[in-house]
């Protein structure tokens, strides 16, 4: 039987869906059931349980957080995913936008710099159920290589500039998410790469947390 906590999570995440995802225009059905079925709480640390469902950004630990619901959903939706498709990620953090395009996908593949939050991910996945995710540690800008290739590719961090070091491992017609600019304000970009090159559309203004590595911003 559900407990009074649970009971009351599960309600935000439908609430979360409907007005957040569903009222402001998102509507690959396999995104909102992906949202609908994720326990986004168990990818925040517990204290922050009651705030999962906010239309917010939370921190995750190790300076990185985790993405507000929308900007989930809405990137994903941009990756026009499908059941055969293999998916690169840059930025595992806590694993929850992995375990929204593992639902969706074929595969996911995952590369995160920091080694704490490799291991939370990991648990998080497990908990889940989601097998479909490989989470690797190092500079994801540098082993994308590794895996390749892959039908779309997601950067959940901010890149100094658009991701040609990509557009190599990208099957014809991959799609590319990613949120272009300095280190404070960025603008969102959907790429598909043709023959090898890319046809950038802007999507908005976004901010995320800086893109760490050989062609992102250099280290603190």
């Amino acid at each position: 039987m559900m407990d009074k906590k649970e009971a009351r999570l599960e309600v935000a995440r439908k609430e979360m869906v409907t007005h957040q995802l569903i009222g402001r225009g998102i509507h690959d059905q396999c995104i909102l059931r992906a949202m609908a079925t994720i326990p986004r709480h168990l990818f925040v640390p517990e204290h922050l349980h009651d705030a999962a469902y906010q239309d917010c950004p939370l921190p995750i630990g190790y300076g990185a957080t985790i993405s507000q619901p929308y900007i989930v959903a809405y990137m994903s939706e941009l990756l026009s995913l499908s059941k055969n498709d293999r998916v690169f990620e840059l930025g595992t953090g806590s694993g929850y936008q992995a375990a929204v395009l593992a639902f969706c996908a074929q595969e996911v593949v995952s590369i995160e710099r920091i080694p704490e939050l490799i291991t939370i991910a990991l648990e998080n996945l497990a908990a889940i159920g989601t097998s479909n995710v490989r989470v690797l540690e190092g500079d994801a800008t540098a082993l994308a290589a590794d895996h390749a290739p892959y039908d779309a590719a997601i950067l959940t961090a901010a890149s100094p500039a658009l991701p040609e070091y990509l557009y190599p491992y990208m099957n014809d017609g991959g799609r590319i998410v990613v949120p272009v600019g300095d280190m404070y304000v960025q603008e969102l970009f959907l790429i598909t790469v043709v023959h090898g090159k890319g046809r950038t559309e802007g999507m908005g203004g976004v901010r995320f947390v800086p893109v760490i590595g050989r062609y992102g911003f250099p280290p603190k």
